[in-house]
Order: C-alpha cells, then structure tokens, then sequence
C-alpha cells in the first residue's frame, strides 16, 4: 500500500482526500516508478481545490510532474533503479499523477534524470522549468540574443517566470521583471533581474505601436499585458505566450507583427516531443544555478498539499514548491 491524493467529484461536492491505494488502482502502463518527488503548479493548486475544470474524469490524483525511481521496467527502454523524470503527458489531468507514491505510466512519457540534477531538483524545475527553457529555446531560434537588449518576462514572482529570471541572466541576457508585490523586489533582484516593472503600469491600455523597450518577452499572465508587450517590443522581436494568469483574452493589431516583424510564439509543453524534451532538460541542468534553486525552493510533503495550494492561488508563494513523497 502507499499514499496518494485523490480529487472526487459527486454531484458537484469536490473532495481532495490523502488516502491508501494498492498498484492495482493504478492505471495501465509500460513502467511503475517509485515516486520521490513531484511539484505543485498553478494547474495543479486548481485541481485540488476545485477552482477550475483542470481534471477532466473523477476520481484522479493530481500532480502534473513526478520524478523517482523505476521498480517494474515494463520495456527494454529502462532498468530497475533508474532515476527518471516526467512532465506534461496531461499526467494529473486525465492520467494519475505525481501526487502519489507511485505511479504507472507509458514509457514514452518518461526520460532520464539529466546528468548533474537531484531528482528533488528535477522537480524544483518541473513544468515550470520545462516550459520557461522551451521559451528561452524559441526566442534563441527567433534571433533574440543577449546583445540585442532587454528581454521582460512577466508573472515574475510565479514559478516560470522565477525560472525565467534565473536562466535568462545566466545566459546574460539583460532581464526586466514585471510584479505587482513591493515585497517581491529584492527576491527578483536575487533571481538576476536588473529591472523591476510595475504591474499597473502594464496593465494601461496600449496603443497599436508604443515606444520599443523589449528585445523580446516571456509572457506568463496574457490579457492586457500581453497586448502591452506586443506594442513595446522592438523590431524585430520575438515573444513566447506560456500562460494565462490572468486572462485568456488578448485584445491587439496586425501592426506589431506587419510593421514591426514580431513573432507571437505559443509555448505548449504538455506534448512536448521527446527529442526537444530532452534537449530541454540537457539545458536546464547546464544553465540552472542550482544554489539558486534550491534556494528558491519551498519543501513539503502531501499532507500539506491542499494548504499549499490555496497559498499558491492567493498569490502568496514565490519560487517553487516541491512535494517529497516520502515525508
């Protein structure tokens, strides 16, 4: 038997319950790892309270990354013992997920622990870490170098935009941080942000064409902001679309893409292939300052789980949060 977090829907009462399950409540797989560690993200803190329709069948466990060990390999592809990692695969939406002490899941959603990484460290970068190096990836490939300015990266404080700071300025690249905590500067500061950018002051309505500030962007939050930055960034720029915090809407023109040549990049990470998933992970464990890391990194354990994540939806957590299974 082993611990796991269950979220249950019945007739619109939502329950997240620790319980003990057996490996016959798991479901069908190539390879069942022993679960070490996993993360809380913001999709995560929404499927254990209930506060949006993240999980689509009930009952589920939670937990979009996991990393451990293998116990059955199931294919020729992995060994017992081997230290593995996922993230994406909809794991935790409509698959069981890391919330667990052990799961079962298709080979091909796994890959190696990078070389030079812990698996709780695997897992202080997790999804966020997969999806802020996708978006430094794309803008690379998009021309956006450290020379040619100021890349701005919003939702700073949150864990993609952390991971963000943290990569960009090791990279060299001049970093701008856009918050709205007072409180939160000198944590940016920290992370390698030379500049911190007032959230309200982004949130004023843009024109179609403003004054070019950005080399290029990370955007973690869409609405308004979003149509900001579109408007601010300087030909020929770049900017990766990762998240939605605050709104899914994104009210623009054509003038920033037809006279300015900026690309709007969308960043999907849950189905990510293999090849650039491991390209991502070679990256992250030779560009991550890992003293920062774990120095942004908040340790719990499951019984924990559901007041953290009310505190991660309140926008009161910085950096990430990881889960030790075995607490």
């Amino acid at each position: 038997m082993f611990k796991a977090i269950v979220v249950s829907d019945s007739e619109g009462r939502h329950r997240a319950d620790l319980v003990r399950l057996d490996n016959e409540a798991l479901p069908p797989g190539d390879v069942l790892v022993q679960v070490d560690y996993s993360s809380l993200n913001f999709k995560d803190a929404l499927a254990v309270t209930g506060k949006g329709k993240i999980i689509r069948h009930f009952p589920l466990v939670p937990g979009v990354d996991l990393a451990g060990r293998v116990l059955q390999p199931g294919t020729s592809a992995y060994a017992e013992g081997d230290a593995v990692v996922l993230t994406g695969w909809d794991t935790g939406v409509s698959h069981f997920g890391g919330f667990s002490q052990r799961a079962r899941v298709p080979a091909d959603w796994l890959v190696p622990l990078a070389d030079g990484l812990s698996l709780k460290q695997a897992m202080a970068l997790g999804t966020a870490g997969v999806t802020a190096m996708l978006s430094i990836l794309e803008l690379e490939e998009a021309g956006v170098t450290a020379e040619r300015g100021t890349v701005v990266v919003t939702g700073a404080s949150g864990g993609v935009g952390s991971i963000a700071i943290a990569l960009l300025s090791a990279l060299g690249y001049q970093v701008a941080a856009v918050t709205g905590r007072s409180s939160n500067h000198e944590y940016l500061y920290r992370l390698g942000a030379q500049e911190i950018v007032e959230r309200t002051d982004m949130e004023v309505e843009a024109r179609p064409l403003e004054k070019q500030r950005w080399a290029g962007a990370i955007d973690t939050v869409g609405g308004p902001i979003l149509s900001r930055i579109l408007a601010e960034t300087a030909e020929p720029g770049a900017v990766a679309c990762c998240g939605l915090a605050a709104s899914a809407q994104l009210t623009t023109s054509v003038m920033p893409f037809i006279l300015r040549g900026i690309r709007l990049i969308g960043i999907e990470s849950v189905r990510c292939p293999r090849e650039r998933r491991l390209q991502v992970w070679h990256r992250l464990a030779a560009t991550m300052p890992l003293p920062l890391l774990d120095a942004l990194t908040e340790t719990t354990r499951l019984e924990s789980v559901g007041a953290c994540a009310e505190k991660l939806l309140a926008g009161q957590v910085t950096g990430r949060i990881v889960i030790d299974l075995n607490r």
